[in-house]
């Protein structure tokens, strides 16, 4: 006897309906009553919708519905998602922000291509940062109208073709005041040059064409390379070993005159003495203001700080009247006049945090207060460098040649470097006004590399280091005339010069002046004189006569002036004058 499939389920919707039949026998179906049914709830909204599609529509044809309903949903939100990438990547490159003037929370607007603003209120902490503004230049200026100095011309040279030498011309400087409201508040322009950086290094290898220790050795391809004019280099400008500029690189300086030079930020007056060979001079018309602002300093030897010790009033402020007193220990070069050249070409370097610097020579006294003469020479002017022409020669070839007619230096010296160079002006290099920007700095270092390679006479050089960098840029420099200079610099002399003048006669007391004694001529024939007979005590004298003199002789002689004390001394009073 088989039994049945016990997985037959009693509703039969899956089984076969030829097993049941060809079973043995039938499992008894109990009937149970149906189950009693919950009421049906109450359709919601959406059943009542599809209800009412399945009752109208046919069935066969709800699948496709239901297909093509999803399809466009589908397709809908791709296009939309879409659309909404590519808005946002063309909206964004074209962003141009702006800042509204206000206080803490600030309207910031952002506007698109499509000329849709959306305005965002919040703080600036909490905003994104506006983008750097661009950078101002300083472009010039014109005087106001009716400005005294504004049509002013030079007046022309004396009818006198025998003053022919050096004098000063006038000058038409503004008012101080006027010169302060018009300092620029940005830097001039740098052509090309933005970035400027110096040589370090500390193992040196010696050249077979020139250099120190101090300023490097750099290759002819290295000169080459200076002179290419780029928007960032890296070049020789001395101090090439040591911390900084003024710390073991040779030229050495106390940590505390570093620290008052790092403090300098606006004008530099700066002047230089080494091998005692000058005299302070004490810059005149210096108003308030500049005392307060501007620094005056004087870099001296160890020799020249021993003699001024001995000689003036040294305090313990380290000044010399207004003066600055610098002492630099371990000096590079054994020549003064090569030490000299260290601080007039590169002020940029041992003040980095100033932007105008005025050098002038030992030998000079300042007559003019500094702020006037920056406004004259290089605001007015637009200018970022400005140096006075020599006043006679104006040829590269003709300086060379004076120097050697002077003995200045070995004539082979000065032959092999005017090898180099070309006819051009040369400057009177004894007042240098600088504007310390990128540029003004490549020049000077430059300047400095071809006095370090070279000889020490910086004229001979000027005009090679100036032509090589207008020729890559645009940057001129104002080289006005020498009696301009002398309008604001006044001349001295050497302090060796005045020890071999003779010291002013002392005053001396007013001395009678009698009449010489008369000329006796005795007759030797008779034993008497010629003249005459002694009467009553006194003797008749006769003299010769003289022979008057004519023409100039005697109007001279009419308005020749009398004066006492010897000649010697006359003559040594008029040349001390």
């Amino acid at each position: 006897m088989t039994t049945g499939s016990l997985g037959l389920r009693s509703s039969g919707s899956y089984g076969s309906l030829q097993q049941i039949q060809n079973a043995a026998f039938c499992l008894p179906i109990q009937s149970t009553p149906p189950l009693s049914r919950k009421p049906p709830k109450m359709l919601k909204e959406k059943d009542r919708f599809f209800h009412w599609i399945f009752k109208f529509a046919p069935r066969k044809k709800i699948g496709m519905l239901l297909l093509c309903f999803v399809s466009l949903v589908v397709f809908m939100w791709v296009l939309i998602v879409g659309k909404g990438e590519e808005a946002r990547d063309s909206l964004l490159p074209r962003i141009n922000i702006e800042s509204a003037p206000t206080s803490n929370d600030k309207l910031i607007v952002i506007r698109s291509s499509d000329s849709q603003t959306l305005e965002v209120l919040g703080s600036l902490n909490a905003t994104l940062p506006p983008p750097p503004p661009p950078p101002v230049y300083f472009t010039g200026y014109e005087l106001p109208p009716g400005n005294p100095c504004e049509h002013f011309a030079l007046p022309p040279p004396p009818a006198d073709k025998k003053r022919t030498g050096p004098r000063p011309c006038p000058v038409c400087y503004l008012p101080l005041k006027d010169a302060i409201a018009l300092m620029p508040n940005a830097s001039s322009v740098s052509p090309v040059l933005r970035d400027l950086t110096y040589i370090h290094e500390e193992n040196l290898t010696k050249s077979e064409f020139g250099g120190s220790e101090f300023g490097g050795y750099p290759s002819l391809q290295q000169r080459s390379d200076s002179y290419d004019i780029r928007e960032s280099m890296n070049i020789h400008c001395g101090f090439v070993r040591g911390v900084k500029p003024g710390r073991g690189t040779g030229f050495d300086v106390d940590d505390s005159d570093l620290l008052e030079m790092e403090n300098c930020r606006g004008v530099v007056v700066a002047s230089a003495i080494f091998g005692a060979f000058d005299l302070i001079r004490q810059p005149k018309e210096i108003r308030e203001y500049t005392k307060t602002n501007a620094c005056f300093h004087m870099f001296v030897d160890e020799e020249t700080a021993d003699f001024l010790k001995n000689s003036t009033e040294l305090g313990s402020d380290k000044k010399v009247g207004l003066w600055r007193i610098i002492v630099v220990h371990n000096l590079p070069y054994s020549d003064p006049r090569r030490n000299g050249k260290i601080p007039k070409l590169l002020l940029h370097r041992l003040f980095p945090n100033t932007r105008y610097s005025l050098w002038i020579d030992a030998k000079l006294e300042l007559v003019v207060d500094p702020i006037q003469i920056l406004e004259r020479f290089l605001w007015r002017k637009n200018a970022s460098f400005a140096i006075s022409r020599h006043y006679k020669r104006f040829d590269v070839f003709l300086e060379a040649e004076a120097n050697k007619a002077a003995g200045k230096y070995e004539n082979s010296s000065i032959d092999f470097q005017i090898e180099f160079y070309k006819k051009e002006d040369v400057p009177e290099g004894c007042v240098i006004i600088k504007e310390h920007i990128p540029i003004t700095n490549l020049f000077t270092c430059l300047w400095f590399n071809e006095v370090d390679r070279f000889t020490s006479r910086d004229q001979i050089s000027f005009s090679t280091v100036r032509d090589k960098i207008s020729s890559k840029t645009n940057y001129t420099i104002n080289m006005f005339l020498d009696c301009e200079r002398r309008n604001f610099v006044v001349q001295g002399y050497h302090r060796d010069v005045l020890a071999r003048w003779s010291p002013p006669p002392p005053p001396v007391e007013i001395a009678h002046v009698y009449p010489p004694p008369p000329i006796i001529t005795i007759n030797h024939n008779n034993g008497t004189s010629a003249a005459g007979v002694v009467a009553n005590g006194f003797t008749s004298i006769q003299t010769k006569n003289v022979p008057t003199r004519h023409g100039r002789d005697r109007r001279a002689r009419r308005h020749r002036k009398v004066g006492t004390g010897n000649s010697r001394n006359a003559n040594s009073n008029s040349n001390f004058v």
